[in-house]
This record gives C-alpha cells, structure tokens and sequence, in this order.
C-alpha cells in the first residue's frame, strides 16, 4: 500500500513586530513566496490546498524570490547564505553562496535572470552585494550605507540600475554593471523599509517608517514625485508593490490599512481606495507586508493573516486565512463531526480547519495561556497549560466561552478524557495523577515512580500510566480511587504515548526508544509486536474509527500505518511527513488520517494530508487557505 498527499494546510509567514516582510511571487503560476522559520512556502492562490515547502535551509529564511522564468527560486536566511534552486524535480539545489557576514532582508533578481543582488547586515560597509547566479562571482561594488540595508531593488529594463534603502534613512542608486555608486538621498526622516522598480522601468518607490512614499526616475535617480499626504497613512509604511501596468501601487501600514495609490504621468500619488484590515483593530491586525500580482491583491497582518482583495473590484470584501505561526503540539478531530480539526500551537493559538476546504477560523480565547495539550469533546474544549492549569472552555460556533479553569499545583505532562463521561478527566503530573470531576479535583495520587503519560477508558472507569521505567500500570478507577490491578512490562524505554481503541477491546502504547505496542485489554497480553520500524522516540498514535488500524508519529519525521491483523511488516510508511517530527495524529475516518508537527526549525507549525490505500490522508503543514469563505461558514458550525 501507498500513501499520497493531497492537501496541505500551511503556516502563515513569520513577523516581527515593528519590521515589514517581502514576500513575492509568481504571476504565470499565480503563487506566492514567503518564509517561516527555516522553510521557504509555495501557495497557489487559484488552488489553495495545495502547498509545497522548501526546507533545506540550515537557519531561518527571511526571503525568496522567483527567477524571471519562474524556472528557479533564490532564498536567503540570517546566516548570509542564499541558495538556488529549481522550482521542479524536486527542488533540485543548483548553488548555495554565502553573501553577507549577516541576515540577509531582501533579495532580487536581474531582468535576464544572470544576476541577483541581495541586502541586509555586513561588517564594515558590506550590507549590499550582487553576484552572479551561477558562479557568485561579484558584479559591483556598493559603497554609501552605513547601518543595515532593508530593501534592494533592480530595474526591469535596460540600462542595469541597482537601488537599494535601510535604516540609515539613506536611498541609494546604482549603475553598473559592474555596478557603482552613482548617487544618495536622504529625504526620508526615518527607516527606508521598502524599494521597488515599476514593472516598465520608468519609475521607482521608497516607503518609511515617516508615512512617506517618495517616486523616483528609475534611469536617473532623480526625485520626480511623492505620495500625497491627503487621506495618507497615519503610521509606518512597511512595503509597497506595483500594479502590472505601472499605473498604480499598493501599500501596506502600522495604521492597519492597505491604500491603492494611482501614479499619475508627473509622478503624483492619490488614494484611490483604502482598504481596512479585516481583523478586530487589534496589534495583530497591523499590515507589514503586501504583493499586487495579477488581479490579486495581497497583504499580510502582524497576526499572520493573508487577505486577498480584487484588484478590478475593490469593493469586494476580502478572502482572509491564516493559521498557526508557531509549532503545533496538539491536535483533535471532533467526533461527532470529523471532517473538522482542531489543532493549537504552544503560543496558545487553536485553529480550526475542514477537510477539504482547509483554513475555518481562529477559535478567540478569553485567556490566552500556553497550550501543553488539548482535547475536544462535543461542544467542549479541555486544555493542559503550561501554568499548570487545566481549562474546560464551551464552544461557540467560531469562538471560545469564558469557561472555567483549576490549578492542580504542578505542570501536566499529559492528559486524557473520558469519552463517555467527557466530565472526568485524568492529568498526569511528574510523581503522580490528578482525577478531576469538571474542574474539580476528585484525587490527587503519588503514585511512587515518574509518570509520563496516562490514558483514561472511555466510560472512566479504567486508567492506564506509563512511567519513566517503561512500565504500564493499570488501575480500576472507583468513585475518586484507583486501585492498582497489573503492570506490564514491554517498552525499554520511557512510555509517551498510551491510547485505547475506539471499540476499547485494544490499547497502544508508545516509547522513546522507538517501540510500539498493541495490547489485547481483556488478557493484557501483546496483540502486535515487533513495531520496531521508527528510527527515533514515538511522540503520538492513534486509532482508526473501526479499531483496525493504528498510526504512529515520531522524532524521525515519519508516519506508520500498522494493520492490527496483520504483521507488522506489512506496515505502511509515510517518509517526511514533518521534517522537524511528527506530534499530532488522528483519524478522520477509516481512510483518511491527518497529523502535525514541525519543520526543521521548532518556529513552523505544520498540517498535511496523504492518502493510502485503500485512502489515508495524513496532515503534513498545519494552515491552509480557504477555498471559499461561504463555503466555510457552511461547514464551521461544529
């Protein structure tokens, strides 16, 4: 059997609170390019549940930027170094340069494709340097900047211009190749964070952080026009990007708005249309980044939010998605609908997504607390944090109820519920387990060895703990007791993961030395052994609806599909599922299982879905966009 992916719900770009992103893009694929931790992100705006991601960055990427033909893609990261490589065949790597001692901010390539200039932090004066693309050999010399360069740019059209700004409120301008300096203008009063060519090489822009936008001769450097003032921006203007007929630009701000400007033939900028974040006017709603790419235009907020306004119709509201920026811990499909799955990231985001359609909305909290772990039950969300709360919070539709919470005195390493009795709870602490009744603690048991994970019976009367010595200790749960009943002895190694099957006639379990184990539950004798096929620690399992599967993720990237009937051998493999480890699992139905975790870095969090025969899905990069927003409204309702 096979597994294939089908859909992929992706991170949102990182941000950085007082900065701007440069994302980019490809008008003949109508994609779009922008970076989270050490990944480099390909979405398709006409076909949002497909995504690729690029990987192979040592350090986190901070740009990307496609080649003329769209046949190649350069991306840099804080290190300096830029790699190229094919946007086909696997991502082919066709050379890696280091440019810069430092982070690089902005890249771009030459119209003919032969060169790229990049910018950022150097040593000394070495904040710019361009290069050949395929020998790295230098074009130019870039004196004039004296603090870090944010924004670089090269002019579409013949003579060769380079231009370049940064935080030393310098815009400087360059001729070449081999490029030198020609001249500097210092007419902004604060940081430059935006330059661009427009698309017919006539003209070039300049935004600051002073709300300025300045337009310049792209042959000359010349200042030949500005933005004007008039129902301007009120904050900082973090990027701007031009309409394909040069005619007008978009920009982004800290005033959480995107204006339309329209450049008139002496260089004057009017508003043509401000468009207003569609968020709640929040901090996270500020615009830092945007991109005007065929009829789309596309801003990103500080939140992560990409919104998608028309650029022939104005008027029209906005498709908005985004999802999670930071590593995903845990993940739930609710059981009564499981199409719908919810997953939340360490920085206490939940986010809830549709199979199918990918990205349905941010579940708001009142409380924003650190998430260890989570489970859905019907209209319920129960949730360990890291501040040694356990909340049990209603849910309302696309939002959260104020819920309550009970601090059990120690930091919860996992935490079950009971299916049938969704009121019992049991968390497991270092040296013990607390069983809570809603949020009351029924008991509190030292249990007299280290606990490391635990699971309760769906009708709450059984639970099973597994400790640090790989032992598994099963208990009869009697009003608020637990009466030790067996203990078994298989793992060699801490147990993380124990699970019961749906039909409660079985139960796995998982260690750190990479082992699984199905048990018979009735003769506590092993049902399938010898799943020994991961190469590092078990973090997560789960059952298929029917009882016949079970799936494991793990540190080594992979996910495995066990048939209970059959040998273990006869496993079904899915390499590189999450390249930074896989720490969510669950089935949507007997065919179709969705899981989660990281990319290299520990700052993406990730959702796929693979198909195996006969038709598994498993969730590879968590955050999609949607296809529809009325088509989602359709289906949120949990």
């Amino acid at each position: 059997m096979a597994a294939q992916l089908t859909e992929t719900y992706a991170c949102v770009p990182s941000t950085e609170r007082g900065r701007g992103i440069l994302i980019s893009g490809d008008p003949k694929s109508n994609s779009i390019l922008y970076t989270n931790g050490r990944s480099v992100v390909i979405r398709y705006l006409d076909r949002p549940l497909e995504v690729a991601v690029y990987v192979e960055h040592a350090y986190p990427a901070t740009v990307a930027r496609y080649s003329p033909n769209g046949e190649w893609i350069a991306s840099a990261d804080v290190s300096g170094v830029v790699r190229i490589w094919g946007t086909h065949n696997d991502f082919v790597l066709k050379n890696e340069f280091r440019v810069l001692s430092g982070r690089i901010d902005d890249l771009q390539w030459s119209p003919d494709g032969m060169r790229i200039v990049a910018c950022g932090e150097g040593k000394g004066k070495s904040f710019v340097r361009a290069f050949m693309w395929d020998s790295g050999s230098n074009v130019g010399e870039f004196d004039g900047h004296s603090r870090r360069v944010l924004s670089c740019a090269f002019k579409p059209t013949r003579p060769f211009r380079i231009a370049t700004c940064g935080e030393d409120f310098l815009v400087n301008f360059y001729e070449g190749p081999p490029f030198k300096f020609k001249l500097s203008h210092r007419d902004h009063s604060n940081f430059v964070n935006c330059i661009r060519f427009s698309p017919d090489g006539s003209k070039f822009i300049t935004v600051s952080s002073d709300k300025r936008g300045i337009i310049y001769d792209a042959k000359t450097g010349d200042i030949i026009g500005e933005l004007s003032s008039e129902d301007g921006h009120k904050g900082s203007i973090y990027a701007v990007s031009w309409s394909p007929d040069s005619k007008q630009v978009l920009t982004v701000s800290a005033d959480k708005t995107a204006k339309v400007w329209e450049i008139s033939d002496d260089a004057k900028g009017k508003v043509k249309k401000t468009l207003i974040s569609p968020g709640s006017g929040g901090v996270d709603d500020m615009l830092v980044g945007c991109l005007w790419q065929n009829d789309h235009l596309v801003t990103v907020s500080l939140g992560g939010t990409i919104s998608l306004y028309s650029a022939s119709d104005l008027e029209k509201a906005p498709v908005s998605f985004s999802g999670h920026m930071k590593n995903i811990n845990s993940l739930s499909v609710i059981k009564s609908n499981p199409k719908i799955i919810l997953s939340s990231s360490y920085d206490g985001l939940i986010v809830k997504w549709i199979q199918g359609i990918g990205y349905c909305g941010k579940l708001e909290r009142k409380v924003n607390s650190q998430i260890k772990c989570f489970a859905a039950v019907e209209e319920e969300i129960v949730t360990s944090s890291f501040d040694n709360t356990i909340w049990r919070v209603p849910l309302k539709e696309d939002q959260c109820g104020d819920g309550d919470c009970i601090d059990i005195g120690s930091q919860p390493k996992d935490m079950s519920i009971a299916l049938l009795s969704p009121e019992l709870a049991l968390v497991s602490v270092d040296t013990g387990v607390v069983l809570l009744r809603g949020t009351q603690v029924l008991s509190q048991v030292n249990l007299g060895f280290p606990v490391t994970a635990c699971t309760l019976s769906p009708d709450g009367t059984e639970a099973i703990v597994g400790g640090q010595d790989g032992k598994l200790h099963l208990y009869s749960v009697n009003g608020d007791s637990l009466k030790e009943e067996a203990v078994l002895e298989k793992h060699r190694g801490a147990v993380t993961v124990i699970r019961y099957s749906p039909d409660v006639s079985l139960f796995a379990s998982a260690d750190v030395n990479r082992e699984a184990v199905v048990w018979d539950r009735a003769s506590r004798e092993v049902k399938l052994k010898n799943m020994l096929y991961h190469t590092a620690r078990i973090n997560c399992l789960a059952w298929s609806p029917d009882s016949s599967m079970v799936a494991t993720g793990s540190l080594d990237t992979c996910v495995i599909i066990y048939e209970i009937n059959k040998p273990a051998s006869s496993r079904i493999t899915i390499k590189g599922a999450h390249l930074g480890g896989v720490y969510g699992l669950a089935f949507t139905d007997e065919q179709n299982v969705v899981s989660s975790g990281e990319n290299i870095s520990h700052e993406i969090g990730n959702v796929s879905i693979k198909r195996f025969s006969p038709g598994i899905y498993y969730a590879e990069e968590v955050l999609k966009a949607e296809v529809s927003q009325d088509a989602a409204k359709e289906c949120c309702t949990v």
